[in-house]
């Protein structure tokens, strides 16, 4: 019958919404705020992998809609829309699913940032701490040596 989806379509459906499922099961997890640099790559890793593997799945996407195209040119009107429906919910979730990834990317990125700029001026802060703590402990000029004591308080 022409009105039928071939076999492969629902492999296709099935493959499709499991890993959408999956994914947006992943993504649901909520974003919790690190410190850890570390952490904070691997969960951008994770991210770019699902995104590779968005890219992958879109294939089964692609053929999914143009069965439906052509399913819908054969079958009778209300089988026509079942399948139209069946795929627009599909297509929905996808676009939302790759737009939360690409947001969750960008947030993520922005924050490794600020945290690598953060750690630096930290650095950059205690080093100075240290470089005064030395200074403050050195010894200070007698009274009488005025040329010594204002380079010092130069320094200072």
């Amino acid at each position: 019958c022409d009105s039928l989806p071939p076999a492969h379509y629902k492999e296709t459906m099935n493959t499709v919404l499991l890993w959408i499922q999956q994914s947006e099961t992943k993504l649901s997890v909520p974003q919790v705020a690190v410190a850890e640099y570390e952490i904070m790559e691997q969960r951008l890793r994770e991210l770019k992998a699902l995104q590779s593997s968005l890219q992958e799945q879109q294939k089964g996407l692609n053929y999914l809609s143009t069965t439906v195209e052509d399913l819908s040119r054969k079958a009778p009107a209300d089988l026509s829309q079942r399948y139209r429906s069946e795929i627009e919910v599909i297509l929905g979730r996808w676009k939302k699913l790759s737009a939360q990834l690409v947001e969750h990317c960008q947030k993520l990125e922005e924050r490794m940032t600020k945290l690598q700029r953060f750690q630096n001026d930290t650095k950059t802060l205690k080093k100075w701490m240290a470089e005064v703590d030395v200074f403050l402990k050195e010894e200070w000029p007698a009274l009488g040596d005025s040329e010594a004591l204002e380079k010092q308080l130069e320094q200072c």
